[in-house]
């Protein structure tokens, strides 16, 4: 299970919406083989008052915080970051330099999903790879 944020100015959500959601996914498919079907993602549009950030980044900079179940391995989580900065690149045409990525994890047990706790869930695809 993985509950994506992504965080950037409302232009730049408006303008890669669909590159974005694309890029994220297909990175996660091809990282940690996760099932086509689950797709969890929210889009923040923030004002540009309300998102400040370094000078260095461009308009387009970009946060992803990945919710997720803990057992991935540090391999995996490295080969996501790297799916991730180049399939933006390539979808969307943001620069690796103005992308920031987070991965929070936290035990199964402290999900509630589909009106179960997360570690009584019937999974459809491995959280261990």
């Amino acid at each position: 299970m993985s509950q994506i944020k992504i965080y950037a100015r409302k232009a730049t959500i408006n303008q890669h919406r669909d590159g974005l959601s694309t890029a994220i996914h297909d990175a996660l498919i091809e990282a940690l083989s996760y099932p086509p079907e689950k797709k969890f993602q929210r889009f923040i549009a923030l004002d540009a008052a309300d998102f400040i950030y370094p000078a260095d980044r461009s308009d387009a900079y970009t946060i992803i915080e990945i919710s997720m179940f803990v057992g991935r391995s540090k391999e995996a989580k490295k080969s996501l970051v790297k799916h991730l900065f180049e399939n933006i690149r390539e979808r969307t045409g943001i620069a690796p330099h103005d992308i920031e990525i987070t991965i929070f994890e936290t035990p199964q047990e402290n999900w509630g999903v589909r009106g179960q706790c997360g570690d009584d869930l019937m999974l459809n695809y491995k959280v261990s790879v």
